[in-house]
């Protein structure tokens, strides 16, 4: 594999939390970041057709960045591994363009990688966020936007530690 990272902002800025992951990812852009050169951030947004197909360009880890109901107090965090099946909830059983969770885009790209020859990401994480409001409007919720600088501070641990694996447990046990 190619050493390289994508780290993928997914979410809907207009649909309030859901714009989490695009807030973190451009935190991750922001001066003071100091990510290795073989990291890439991409603001995916609502393209997830788009990111099913950038990944066939070879990566190694895939961190997804993206507000995810699991059942906490919002702003709650969570670290999964996506690779673990069931570990990202369907959202949607229709394959929408603009409205692909994180399982759909993993389940288009294996049938691309299927089709291509291509290989997925050997590593695949969710840094997620326990939304509070996803109505229409613009700008997090204060526990959440409260949450985007220890997003930021796990994404950094994720792609700087040598294995791919958390650096610090407590992540493991913050993020529940």
């Amino acid at each position: 594999m190619s050493g390289r990272i994508l780290i993928a902002g997914i979410g809907n800025v207009f649909l309030g939390d859901d714009g989490f992951g695009v807030e973190t990812v451009r935190r991750l852009t922001g001066p003071g970041c100091g990510l290795p050169g073989h990291v890439e951030v991409a603001d995916i947004g609502v393209r997830g057709v788009h990111l099913a197909y950038q990944l066939l360009d070879g990566y190694d880890t895939l961190v997804l960045v993206d507000a995810t109901a699991r059942g906490g107090a919002p702003g709650t965090l969570y670290l999964i591994e996506a690779a673990e099946p069931g570990s990202v909830a369907p959202q949607s059983p229709v394959l929408d363009g603009h409205q692909m969770s994180p399982d759909t885009v993993l389940a288009l790209l294996d049938t691309l990688c299927a089709g291509t020859g291509a290989t997925p990401p050997r590593r695949m994480w969710v840094v997620g966020c326990e939304p509070g409001c996803l109505e229409e409007g613009i700008g997090l919720s204060a526990p959440v936007a409260a949450a985007v600088p220890e997003a930021v501070r796990m994404v950094l641990d994720l792609v700087r530690s040598p294995g791919g694996e958390p650096l610090a447990e407590e992540h493991n046990a913050a993020a529940n």
